[in-house]
């Protein structure tokens, strides 16, 4: 695995832009970076600036910097009937803001059940939606499934979920997945001891064919809590060096960026904690 760059990066801010942004992310040494394309507490549709994203695109184009968006906090899946409509112009944008910066996905959590009678009613929602969504875009830039954190048995903690509810969807290249390490630890979907079990599956089903990105989080609580708390890599989590070690290690995940959405000010900053990762696992694995 010699020779091998890694691509370490956290979420910044489009304060300055999305340019900004970038240059943000490259001054911290990142080589991956993470970004709200517009209001992260908004559904808005932006009338964004295309200049600073063309711009953008060709920074990280001349760097060799990846990048991707996140939907806003509000965005869901399995809106309220209400909110469908606003939820779908609002992704569209998101993709079209994306794409323009040459960012590679954008992350959008995966659905919550919306019905106590009918445990399918949750998934077959997030189908139409994204059947809906991706008949009017034709970019290059995808939807990432983000897997969920919930307790084992929650909607969106399993491979499965993520890989079927792709492959019934009418646009399924258009998407992709972005796996969070700390909501597939709190999930039990990876608990720092079944890391073959989770490699085999994810082969067997086609998971890592489709996986574009890795939010680098620690957890808070052990494996199993069912709880979204995401802790710095090396400071106070629950899950090892050496269990982050075998998984970044692994095949699936060699050549993956690495995105960090950890704590700020809880004893290290963002740029420090990308330096402890470059010396750690820096450009090969030996």
């Amino acid at each position: 695995m010699d020779g091998i760059r890694m691509l370490f990066g956290c979420h910044v801010s489009i304060r300055e832009g999305y340019l900004g942004a970038a240059k943000a992310a490259k001054a911290m040494n990142a080589s991956a970076f993470q970004y709200f394309p517009k209001n992260p507490r908004s559904l808005s549709v932006k009338d964004f600036n295309r200049e600073d994203a063309v711009l953008c695109r060709a920074f990280c184009k001349e760097h060799e910097i990846f990048s991707i968006a996140h939907t806003p906090y509000p965005t869901s899946l399995t809106p309220q009937p209400e909110k469908q409509e606003l939820t779908i112009k609002s992704l569209l944008n998101d993709l079209e803001i994306a794409s323009a910066c040459g960012s590679a996905g954008v992350v959008v959590h995966f659905g919550n059940p919306i019905s106590n009678k009918d445990p399918l009613a949750g998934y077959q929602l997030m189908i139409e939606m994204l059947n809906q969504i991706l008949s009017h875009w034709e970019g290059h830039c995808l939807i990432l499934l983000e897997n969920t954190a919930g307790h084992p048995g929650s909607m969106g903690t399993t491979m499965e979920e993520l890989v079927q509810v792709r492959s019934l969807c009418e646009h399924r290249d258009q998407i992709g997945f972005c796996l969070d390490t700390c909501h597939a630890f709190a999930s039990n979907l990876w608990n720092g001891e079944n890391l073959n079990k989770f490699l085999k599956k994810g082969e067997e089903l086609g998971y890592f064919d489709h996986l574009k990105a890795i939010h680098f989080n620690n957890s808070k609580y052990p494996a199993g809590s069912g709880k979204d708390r995401h802790a710095n890599i090396f400071n106070k989590g629950h899950i090892t060096e050496k269990q982050f070690d075998q998984l970044i290690k692994a095949e699936p995940f060699r050549r993956l960026p690495l995105i960090l959405e950890t704590p700020s000010g809880e004893g290290i900053e963002h740029h420090e904690e990308i330096e402890l990762l470059i010396k750690r696992w820096g450009n090969s694995h030996d």
